[in-house]
């Protein structure tokens, strides 16, 4: 007697990816049933200006969610629609604004994945009967030892992991993630041979969920404009204004606003280095490679371990940007929880709110939050 296949819920976002994925477990002869989220509502939520579905015919996410529907049907699964808007704003987007609010840059991304995609989609889809979930992202699992670990794909060009680094070992081991050994190019050739309707469609950008937005603009929904003084870090010489220091991102270049300054004409462009939230003053410097954008050392907090933690003065790979090559760390861990890391070398433009994810080679071990950013001894964000 053949044995039950699990009930699997994919993640059909309408894109290829997951459309692709959900092909590959059907042909590994899983139970497949689709499920299409829905998580942000533009009108309820005050997201008018700058927003490209006041404009449409159709908001994005519908055709988002037709294009689930002609995927599911072309496969024969069904396809469910669950409705996350109030959980996405409490436990992704309030916390989104309030650390554009601190000054600090946020991924909402990587708490979209723990608390919506892998935490309240996953309840949901045990209540529909499901034992496992899916979702169309590069990422792969091996189980050492009773523990599932979470690794890098066969196609490390598009490895996720870094938006998965604050999963548990619980939401690990109950996601299969089916295109962990192909390439994106083969994703594409396995939808065109389908006749999938996404075969060719663009990948989606943007914030997860909300799409594709002129970023300032969407935010100034939010978080009002106040301008303030663009000020030369070396010099402390006034040379431009900004619209507010929410808006703006340490090691940013572009949308700066600051032209060619007579003054200045040794300037490789001006960069973000520092931003002073309480008197509203946004500090650049004039070469990419001065040391007021560069760091020794970063405290990091909310950490999450999601297999194996790692001994005090451990070795280590991290990644503070998503696609940014692997950097060597070693950890020092703090009585609170906290880890402080030290590198070999100064690493530039460190960002406080964003990500940073360890890594031993292939193994992603999790991440957590960078709080704070230092040089020489001296606290610099």
């Amino acid at each position: 007697m053949d044995k039950k296949m699990p009930r699997v819920m994919i993640g059909l976002s309408g894109g290829v990816d997951s459309a692709v994925a959900a092909y590959l477990l059907k042909e590994q002869g899983y139970d497949v049933i689709g499920g299409f989220m829905r998580n942000w509502d533009a009108m309820a939520s005050g997201d008018v200006e700058g927003n490209p579905t006041l404009s449409d015919p159709q908001c994005p996410q519908e055709v988002d969610y037709e294009d689930a529907q002609k995927v599911a049907d072309k496969l024969g699964i069904p396809l469910l629609r669950v409705d996350f808007i109030k959980e996405y704003w409490d436990d992704v987007f309030t916390y989104f604004l309030d650390e554009y609010k601190k000054g600090r840059t946020p991924n909402p991304d990587i708490f979209c994945n723990k608390y919506i995609k892998f935490d309240r989609f996953l309840e949901w889809s045990k209540a529909q009967g499901c034992d496992l979930i899916a979702t169309g992202h590069y990422a792969k699992t091996v189980v050492e030892n009773g523990i599932t670990r979470l690794l890098k794909p066969s196609d490390k060009n598009k490895d996720q992991t870094y938006f998965l680094s604050q999963l548990n070992q619980d939401q690990i081991k109950t996601t299969l993630f089916p295109l962990s050994d192909i390439d994106k190019s083969r994703v594409r050739q396995i939808a065109k041979k389908l006749g999938l309707s996404v075969a060719s469609k663009k990948d989606s950008t943007g914030v997860c969920f909300i799409g594709e937005r002129h970023f300032k603009h969407f935010l100034h929904n939010y978080i009002p404009m106040k301008k303030g003084s663009i000020v030369d870090i070396n010099t402390k010489r006034q040379i431009g204004i900004h619209d507010g220091v929410f808006y703006y991102t340490i090691g940013q270049r572009r949308g700066l606003g600051i032209g060619g300054i007579a003054d200045f004409p040794d300037a490789k462009g001006w960069y973000v280095c520092k931003k002073d939230v309480a008197k509203n003053i946004l500090f650049v410097a004039s070469d990419p490679d001065d040391e007021h954008l560069l760091s020794d050392s970063a405290l990091i907090n909310q950490l999450n371990w999601n297999s194996i933690e790692p001994k005090e003065g451990t070795k280590l790979n991290a990644k503070f940007r998503y696609r940014q090559k692997d950097l060597p760390v070693i950890i020092a861990k703090k009585q609170n929880g906290d880890v402080l890391l030290t590198f070999p070398k100064p690493y530039k433009a460190l960002t406080p709110g964003q990500a940073c994810v360890f890594y031993d080679g292939d193994y992603c071990l999790g991440g957590g939050i960078i709080d704070k950013v230092f040089f020489k001894g001296e606290q610099i964000n």
